[in-house]
């Protein structure tokens, strides 16, 4: 058995989780997400809890039973407490503000760049330099995050650029001078 999928996943009070025609939908206080599944996992709702259990034991079956209760936990923490993400920003003159539905930065090149900021997601800048991007869904603020991380990711000799609140830069001593 999987080792995720037999956790059951633990459904707050205000948050209500349907499945209907393989789709599962999770309402709460922060707003509504539904995903696709597959008809190779069932869903048991026990009130406060819902059980995940597969058709079959078969390899793929077995990958769906952990994906899809991981999905479904993520979505019930999604819609009660909401997901965030932390990037710092690094560099001398770099700094990022939030201009109505647009992140504008100067990352050290010529020109500012401006990142539209997606439906559903809230960006929050602190002091110029710290950035949260906060919203229901993993995946969206996750790849968000990572699209303005890519913008200028950060070096290792300085340490210049964009990294995630919690990474470690493994920084590189330069260059070693004349022998």
């Amino acid at each position: 058995m999987s080792r995720i999928g037999k956790i059951p996943v633990k459904v707050p009070q205000g948050v209500k989780v349907s499945f209907d025609h393989h789709v599962m939908t999770v309402e709460g206080t922060k707003g509504k997400l539904s995903q696709a599944y597959s008809e190779l996992v069932t869903f048991e709702n026990k009130g406060s809890e819902i059980l995940v259990s597969r058709v079959n034991d078969e390899k793929q079956t077995k990958a769906f039973h952990g994906l899809y209760r991981n999905l479904l936990n993520n979505m019930v923490i999604g819609v009660s407490n909401g997901w965030s993400r932390v990037l710092l920003i690094n560099g001398v003159g770099y700094r990022a503000e939030v201009k109505g539905n647009l992140l504008t930065m100067n990352l050290g090149y010529s020109n500012e760049i401006q990142v539209g900021i997606p439906e559903g997601l809230t960006v929050i800048v602190e002091q110029n330099v710290r950035v949260t991007i906060s919203g229901n869904d993993k995946q969206r603020v996750g790849e968000f995050a990572s699209e303005v991380r890519s913008l200028r990711p950060p070096e290792p000799y300085k340490g210049k650029g964009i990294k995630y609140d919690e990474e470690h830069i493994r920084r590189k001593v330069g260059k070693s001078g004349v022998k």
